[in-house]
């Protein structure tokens, strides 16, 4: 096949201006600008969730009173998401070139003071969502802590 066939240079072209047009784009948006969108809120919120029926008790208002626990507890999960990250552990095995098993394990720890409650609300019959928020000035302290604390394990 001849290298300059019309065809080819046509594709050589699309492709070319594709990649430029990519250039262009992140040209025009400065490194950590998505950063710095997330940093100008005051303040970050989570939400979580929890199945009043899955809760262990035979009293009804018990297991929406541990429904209501369970899912501002996820939202304190949630939110610690936010502020340290998640750490992923992800292993593949491959045998006769083919994938024979993939595992995922995500994780989240950190320490999380000052969220303020925003809502508890029921969603549909049998769930209950609750909001929490944190200020940005705290997530800040939060941050700055964990690195404090990284530093002196470290010595």
């Amino acid at each position: 096949m001849n290298p300059c066939h019309p065809a080819r240079a046509l594709a050589a072209a699309l492709l070319c201006a594709v990649l430029l047009n990519g250039c262009i784009v992140a040209e025009r948006s400065s490194p950590g600008s998505v950063m710095q969108l997330v940093e100008l809120s005051d303040t970050i919120t989570a939400t979580g969730y929890a199945v009043i029926e899955l809760q262990l008790s035979d009293l009804p208002e018990q297991r929406r009173l541990l429904a209501i626990r369970a899912s501002k507890l996820d939202a304190y999960r949630a939110l610690a998401e936010q502020v340290y990250g998640q750490m992923i552990d992800s292993e593949t095995s491959v045998r006769d070139l083919v994938v024979s098993s993939d595992a995922f394990r995500a994780r989240v720890q950190g320490v999380i003071y000052g969220a303020e409650l925003e809502s508890i609300t029921p969603v549909g019959a049998d769930t209950y969502e609750v909001t929490l928020s944190l200020r940005r000035s705290v997530v800040n302290d939060l941050r700055r802590l964990y690195l404090q604390m990284s530093r002196e394990q470290r010595a």
